[in-house]
């Protein structure tokens, strides 16, 4: 979009003499043009790459930040949305919560990577925040207490396995990269409710068309659940102490 609107940029350069003047111009006309093709023009040409949009806002699935869907960030395979919608409507009915979207694909092209996440391209991933709830009370806490979602994690007991210290040892420095930025942001507002994220692992781990769980082996144990599909991501990737990894089949 921006390469496309170089020619009216340097128009507007030679007719407004005022930088001031023009630079808003430019920007305002930017957002403009950027708005429309994502969310008039994408999503139809989208759909013939076999992606959907997730649902901005809705009463039982939202995103945990707008920066998700304003860079277009929340496209998946249909089937992958219609389990993500059915999902968040049972922990809703169940147990009130709402379920929080992180990043899931780009709208195009199988192979084209979502940085820095290592295989969210081609429409069958999705990332979900753990719940929390207000620490004084079992209020749901919005989103995450990272503003971008990731990077404020569950710590594991003294007698848990640390896999992130592990991975560490190992030189595998990116797995806490994320943790260091971000941390402690707000960690102190917010309590994890283990119940409820426990709730929403085990259902997703009995869907049929559920392929893949990522989360820290160190969650696993303490949920007390056993499912083939419930793996460890390997040193490779970065802390899933603080969201869900989803891949259908």
């Amino acid at each position: 979009i921006y390469l496309c609107l170089i020619p009216l940029f340097k128009l507007i350069k030679k007719k407004q003499p005022n930088k001031y003047l023009r630079v808003s111009l430019k920007v305002l006309i930017f957002i403009a043009i950027y708005t429309s093709v994502s969310f008039l023009i994408v999503p139809p040409i989208a759909k013939q790459f076999g992606r959907v949009p997730l649902p901005i806002s809705s009463h039982s699935l939202k995103a945990v930040t707008p920066l998700t869907y304003i860079c277009n960030r929340h496209y998946v395979k249909p089937k992958l949305k219609t389990l993500l919608i059915n999902s968040a409507e049972y922990i809703y009915d169940a147990v009130g919560v709402v379920t929080y979207y992180l990043d899931a694909n780009f709208p195009f092209f199988n192979g084209f990577p979502l940085l820095p996440h290592l295989s969210h391209n081609d429409g069958r991933k999705v990332d979900l925040t753990f719940y929390y709830h207000k620490k004084e009370s079992k209020v749901q806490k919005r989103g995450s207490p990272s503003p971008i979602g990731y990077g404020v994690g569950i710590v594991p007991t003294s007698t848990e396995i640390n896999t992130a210290a592990y991975c560490t040892s190992k030189g595998y420095w990116q797995y806490t990269i994320i943790d260091k930025i971000m941390s402690p942001f707000k960690k102190s507002d917010y309590k994890f409710d283990e119940e409820k994220t426990r709730l929403l692992v085990a259902r997703l781990a009995n869907n049929d068309n559920i392929e893949k769980i990522f989360i820290e082996p160190f969650l696993v144990k303490r949920f007390k659940l056993n499912s083939s599909k419930i793996r460890f991501h390997g040193c490779r990737a970065v802390s899933h102490a603080d969201h869900i990894h989803l891949q259908i089949n």
